[in-house]
């Protein structure tokens, strides 16, 4: 068994989706500026950016998770590990088999905000959803701004045991927002961050705190962002 202990990034967006950067721009930002061993590209409601990136992974120290943020009737969940596009509007249930049947890898990503799976039921519906739906890991930190409350929640949920792997993700749609929350796991390729997850072994961390600076950023580029999700939306009902 491998004893490196790494980072990977295992929620961020692109431009095939609400990001802001271009894919070639993200692997170039991770290559320079982070010290991220692995990343996902999880776009909402398409794997194409991902697929797009690991494409070009083998021109980078780093390796790419073809990764989707799916809008499930439920809220947001990330599939990992995945080779085949998982449409919007399915049953929570239903988004999880999928992303199974594919062989994936099913997190709920900041499971207490307001695009949560848990987010209108706050806690209590925490314990019967675990048991109820299959997922593999919980994100206990996110790095997106104003989710202070949601990861505190999070954590402590985590803290109880659940049989869940933990994860922590940039949730970024900026550049410099890349590796904020990230995953560290035993080993340093994809294939021994999947091994890491099925140990449950893995930790969700922060490089320091978000702060103002990323607050205000966020703030300037929301009505940009807030066009690419109408967007993406739109592009998501059209191809259905």
């Amino acid at each position: 068994m491998n004893d490196t202990w790494s980072k990977a990034d295992l929620h961020m967006h692109s431009s095939h989706s609400d990001g802001l950067a271009r894919i070639p721009e993200i692997m170039d930002y991770v290559q320079d500026h982070t010290d991220l061993k692995v990343i996902a590209i999880t776009d909402h409601n398409t794997i194409d950016g991902a697929l797009f990136a690991q494409s070009l992974a083998e021109m980078y120290d780093f390796e790419v998770v073809v990764g989707e943020e799916v809008s499930s009737k439920s809220g947001h969940i990330i599939g990992l590990y995945l080779t085949e596009n998982i449409p919007a509007g399915l049953s929570a249930a239903e988004t999880i088999s999928r992303i199974n049947d594919q062989n994936g890898v099913a997190i709920m990503p900041h499971p207490f905000s307001s695009q949560g799976v848990f987010g209108p039921l706050g806690t209590s519906g925490f314990g019967a959803a675990v048991n109820d739906l299959a997922f593999h890991a919980l994100e206990v930190y996110n790095s997106m701004p104003f989710l202070v409350w949601a990861n505190k929640i999070a954590a402590k949920m985590f803290a109880g045991g659940t049989g869940l792997a933990a994860t922590g993700g940039s949730d970024a749609h900026m550049l410099k927002s890349i590796g904020k929350g990230y995953t560290m796991f035993r080993g340093t390729t994809a294939d021994e961050l999947r091994a890491s997850l099925d140990r449950l072994e893995t930790r969700g961390e922060a490089t320091g705190r978000g702060g103002l600076g990323v607050m205000l950023r966020y703030a300037f580029h929301f009505p940009q962002i807030r066009r690419r999700q109408a967007w993406n939306w739109d592009r998501c009902k059209a191809s259905e």
